[in-house]
């Protein structure tokens, strides 16, 4: 398989998951920054969990996936956000 190839078939559901310190805006900040490249997200359908100590927040979201460009990008966007730490 070629690095441009992908064993995704779009368009197809697509889990990300966001993890950063849990603050009051953090996500709603990355709702903001997935909604830009998935205008047909739904922020109802996002899931969070804290850390056991309470820190930090995992957010995640499953968007209706289009492209692997569209992926990229997305993925450029939510890991050059500053309170972002991990992007799976």
């Amino acid at each position: 398989m070629s690095p441009d190839e992908s064993l995704l078939r779009y368009p197809c559901d697509f889990p990300i998951k966001i993890m950063g310190a849990r603050t009051d805006d953090f996500a709603a900040s990355v709702v903001a920054i997935v909604t830009r490249h998935a205008p047909d997200f739904s922020a109802e359908t996002v899931e969070m969990r804290a850390s056991a100590g309470g820190a930090y927040l995992s957010v995640t979201c499953t968007i209706r996936a289009t492209s692997r460009a569209q992926l990229d990008a997305l993925y450029r966007d939510l890991t050059a956000h500053p309170q972002v730490r991990i992007v799976l």
